[in-house]
């Protein structure tokens, strides 16, 4: 298994993603991660308008890839942990990233943000 190899199964489980066909992206995923699918789509900002793999790296337990998801009205990004399963890059484990610079407090006398 090589960055290549991982990089073009991430890609594929973004376009499967930004397609909206979730059985299609389930196939990258762990028997684990698809018996408990639906908390992993409840935190994705569907429908998404853009999919990317953002970074490949190589770990000690397998490759880190962060994926970047762009939905409507909000972003996320993922982290999510490849190891090899049966010959076949695999999604082990995924993670939600914060983001580096925290969206600024809004002043206790504003009241909470209007909704869109």
């Amino acid at each position: 298994m090589d960055e290549a190899i991982v990089r073009e199964h991430a890609q594929a489980h973004c376009d499967a993603l930004l397609a909206g066909d979730i059985g299609k992206a389930a196939e990258e995923m762990s028997s684990q991660l698809r018996s408990n699918l639906g908390p992993l789509v409840a935190m994705l900002p569907m429908p998404l308008t853009e999919a990317t793999v953002e970074s490949v790296e190589h770990a000690a337990t397998g490759f880190l890839v962060v994926l970047h998801l762009v939905g409507e009205s909000t972003e996320i990004r993922l982290e999510t942990r490849w190891k090899e399963r049966d010959g076949v890059p695999t999604i082990v484990e995924f993670s939600h990233l914060k983001d580096a610079v925290p969206e600024p407090a809004a002043d206790a006398d504003e009241g909470p943000p209007p909704e869109g």
